[in-house]
């Protein structure tokens, strides 16, 4: 069955979006990470928030990559957590209005490869709800000073991870872990 994997860039203060959604610090800190193009190829479906979904792309103004997940490197069903879908049908996109359905559904479209989760009160929900497997973090060489957090959840318990793998990039540390309980 399909391990949930939640995959994100982040700055080394722990943001993975600037003020307001903003992703265009993003780009430059992309560069070639074999790592991703390993991941690339074990995802079977995404589950993604609606505000990530709707968001700002990091390939904005390039047209052969804009609105593409990682740039046009992996297409295949996606399943957007929302309870305002949009009125006009997008291809290989179903919107979800609960997390179990979605976690489910992309599930089961995945078969025996990640659900690759964007968003991160996505993954939030994931982790409270006790579904979430594995974590990926990119870690860039930036600091952001604002944004949004890899992980936001003040009053919240200790979530105890376990290090699976530290691999290096040119320009990111590549932190892969197993959620091992809450």
């Amino acid at each position: 069955m399909a391990k949930l994997l939640y995959s994100v860039t982040m700055s080394l203060d722990g943001f993975i979006a600037g003020p307001g959604g903003d992703m265009s610090w993003l780009t430059e800190h992309l560069g070639p990470n074999p790592i991703v193009g390993e991941l690339l190829e074990k995802i079977g479906a995404l589950l993604v928030g609606n505000r990530t979904f709707g968001g700002d792309d990091p390939h904005k103004g390039d047209a052969d990559k804009e609105g593409k997940f990682a740039g046009g490197g992996w297409s295949g069903p996606q399943f957007v957590l929302t309870h305002n879908p949009p009125d006009t049908p997008v291809p290989d996109v179903t919107f979800v209005g609960d997390l179990d359905t979605a976690v489910r559904a992309a599930k089961a479209a995945a078969g025996e490869k990640y659900v690759n989760v964007l968003g991160a009160d996505v993954a939030r929900q994931c982790l409270e709800a006790g579904v979430l497997d594995e974590i990926l973090v990119l870690i860039a060489p930036v600091l952001l000073g604002d944004g949004v957090r890899l992980f936001d959840h003040p009053g919240g318990t200790n979530i105890p991870l376990e290090r699976l793998s530290l691999t290096h990039a040119p320009q990111a540390t590549n932190l892969w872990l197993r959620v091992v309980g809450m």
